[in-house]
């Protein structure tokens, strides 16, 4: 066979599976910089080669995100991508060849390029109609019941002088503090953490529970506008109205007079991008006279009066003196790059994340290797490849551990799963730190005054070896201990005697049960009404609560198989904890009926501590605002978009102490 056109297959098939994981399954395997070049080096080839053409050639098509969990929909208008650049030069090159098409001074609209997932909205009569993902351009994923969900997209829209039926492109990302957020959950429920904000919003979209997406505090910016009767004049100006529609557009979206301004707004977002609370991957520059744009028309697959300056991804060079293993809570065993301190996106380097055994047999990393380090779309720093040119003939292969660090017993890998996992749960030391240290935390009892520290000096004075130890501390003891002394010893068995009236659903959570969260405790408080029920539970009875499935359930189950746990809960109950919902606990009528969202800061209790009551008394939390919202309950500091639609809803605000007046109000 033709080795030209063996090339060219071989890369059709390279870019399909690239497009899958970036599209499908929501995880890049390569930067979108390396997949660029290999799109422009098949697009070169194909066109040097017609003989070799092919309607499914990657280079016929926008990569696809079709789910079959969802109908598809056709686009009223094909959703192009855009061509990306890397470099100014291309930028001025660009700008070079449409001046040359016009043959006169061009203004652009330089945007931001969220790094998010595209959507196109349609509205009727000022109405959401439908929400579809970009799938392959011509046909996407129904996603309308999730898109409702995120408040930064309009339900209905203001204004009398609107088109009867129009589209609306945009991007939905997630914030940084949400990513942060999530991924705290993950954590303290024994899931792996996701890798980026990107990933994270792409997924959240295609959740198909609509309240699972409502929990992910999407967010999203519109950019384009699309109808049978095209915009006209500034795209700007378009932007603008489009905005007083009721549109969220992004406020650092600017008009310049000419190319240097548009290099300069880059200049400018390369630096201060940093700043910002959600991830951008670039600038999108666009013709702004939409008759200009029209002039210049579209390729099959781009518009060629816009462009995407990619940034480059932050990459530095250094060395890799070490890896080490860390044991997790749940006595998943991570690798961790130890690295010689290097700058990177303005912070000092360190370590980086290897995730699993996998991603170092794909990087066939050696010790003292120079590495690649990356930041890119990701929060922590990755290292991303290895300079070959530098590595000694003689440097020792960097192998996955086979037994825990920290107490030697032989690692497991489950089928399905890429983290390898420590069974020693009852002995290794880092997993029963971890567990009192869950124990203790905010969201579970909440015992102040002890924190890791304390936990470390009382575990190594065999003290603490399981959560039950903790209601058998002696103040006496505590109190003789080298940097504790009678006061703190006083002040922690006060936090214990306090711990023990934490509800069920949080003493739930603090057992520290493989991927059962806050919330998942709740659905199980509720369900089972106390220990003896749930712990007496089969998994077919598990999986029909809401929220509960197979595996979360063959976790529940094998958690109160074991003896030792048996121990703790018996030992934990003599204590005082309570392992049962009481009266007021289940539903009581002072709030029956209601909606309820919360935002502000609050001085008396938390807002998970607010959330609890408002479901312990028969109402029901919403973290968005609508005409079904009962009341907001409302802190310092008031959300200005929550504000402003209760508002225009006449929805009415409560004060914590109006609040909490009501709910124990005994004569209500």
């Amino acid at each position: 066979m033709n080795s030209v056109h063996d090339k060219i297959i071989s890369l059709r098939e390279s870019l399909h599976k690239y497009n899958r994981a970036y599209y499908i399954e929501n995880n890049p395997t390569i930067s979108d910089e390396t997949f660029d070049k290999l799109m422009r080096e098949l697009v070169e080839l194909e066109n040097q080669h017609p003989e070799f053409a092919d309607i499914n050639s990657p280079t016929q098509r926008v990569g696809s995100d079709l789910s079959g969990g969802f109908s598809q929909y056709k686009h009223n208008f094909p959703m192009l991508s855009l061509d990306n650049t890397y470099s100014v030069e291309e930028i001025l090159n660009w700008h070079t060849r449409i001046s040359r098409n016009i043959g006169s001074e061009i203004t652009y609209t330089c945007e931001l390029k969220f790094d998010g997932t595209s959507i196109s909205l349609t509205y009727e009569h000022g109405r959401l109609l439908r929400a579809v993902t970009r799938g392959d351009g011509e046909v996407g994923d129904d996603v309308t019941n999730n898109v409702r969900t995120i408040n930064s997209i309009p339900l209905v829209l203001q204004g009398d002088e609107l088109p009867e039926l129009f589209d609306i492109r945009g991007e939905i990302f997630m914030s940084y503090a949400t990513f942060d957020s999530l991924n705290q959950e993950r954590a303290e429920a024994g899931l792996p953490l996701w890798a980026n904000p990107r990933n994270s919003a792409a997924g959240s979209l295609k959740l198909l529970d609509s309240k699972e997406t409502a929990k992910r505090n999407l967010e999203a910016y519109l950019y384009a506008f699309y109808s049978a009767e095209p915009p006209k004049g500034s795209h700007y100006n378009n932007l603008m109205t489009l905005r007083n529609m009721g549109f969220r557009i992004s406020e650092h979206t600017k008009r310049c007079r000419n190319i240097n301004e548009v290099v300069a707004f880059i200049e400018f977002w390369t630096e201060e991008r940093h700043k910002l609370n959600f991830p951008i991957d670039g600038i999108v520059i666009k013709v702004d006279d939409v008759a200009l744009q029209n002039e210049l028309g579209n390729t099959a697959k781009s518009p060629r009066w816009a462009v995407a300056y990619k940034f480059q991804a932050e990459q530095v060079k250094t060395r890799l003196p070490a890896v080490t293993f860390q044991v997790g809570r749940t006595g998943a065993v991570t690798p961790v790059a130890n690295l010689e301190p290097v700058l990177l996106a303005g912070t000092t380097v360190k370590r980086a994340s290897l995730h699993n055994a996998d991603i170092i047999a794909a990087l066939d990393l050696h010790l003292n290797d120079m590495v690649m380090v990356e930041k890119g779309g990701e929060i922590i720093p990755k290292i991303v490849g290895v300079d070959m040119d530098f590595r000694d003939k003689s440097a020792k292969k960097v192998e996955f551990i086979t037994h825990c660090p920290e107490c030697g017993s032989l690692l497991v890998r489950t089928e399905g799963e890429t983290a390898f996992y420590c069974p020693n749960e009852t002995f290794c030391p880092p997993q029963i730190k971890g567990k009192i240290e869950h124990f203790i935390g905010r969201k579970a009892m909440n015992i102040e005054n002890i924190g890791p520290e304390t936990v470390d000096l009382l575990f190594s004075k065999n003290m603490l070896n399981n959560i039950a130890d903790l209601y058998d501390l002696d103040y006496l003891q505590l109190s003789m201990l080298d940097g504790l002394g009678p006061k703190s010893a006083a002040n922690i068995m006060q936090s214990l005697e306090n711990s023990k009236k934490a509800g069920f659903d949080r003493v739930l959570f603090a057992l520290g049960i493989r991927y059962v969260g806050s919330t998942v405790a709740q659905k199980l408080a509720k369900a089972f009404r106390n220990i003896e029920a749930l712990a007496s539970a089969s998994v077919e009875q598990l999986i029909v609560v809401d929220e509960i499935g197979q595996r979360i359930a063959e976790s529940v189950v094998a958690w109160f198989s074991k003896e030792t746990n048996k121990t703790i809960i018996a030992r934990l109950a003599k204590a005082g904890v309570k392992f049962e919902l009481n009266a007021r606990e289940t539903l009581s009528s002072k709030l029956a009926g209601k909606t309820i969202v919360i935002s502000g800061s609050f001085e008396q209790h938390t807002r998970d501590d607010y959330k609890n009551m408002i479901e312990t008394h028969g109402g029901k939390n919403s973290g968005s605002i609508s005409k079904s919202t009962s009341f907001l309950l409302g802190g310092s500091n008031i959300g200005p978009s929550k504000l402003e639609k209760i508002k225009k809803l006449g929805i009415p605000i409560v004060s914590e102490t109006e609040f909490l007046n009501l709910i124990n109000d005994e004569t209500f």
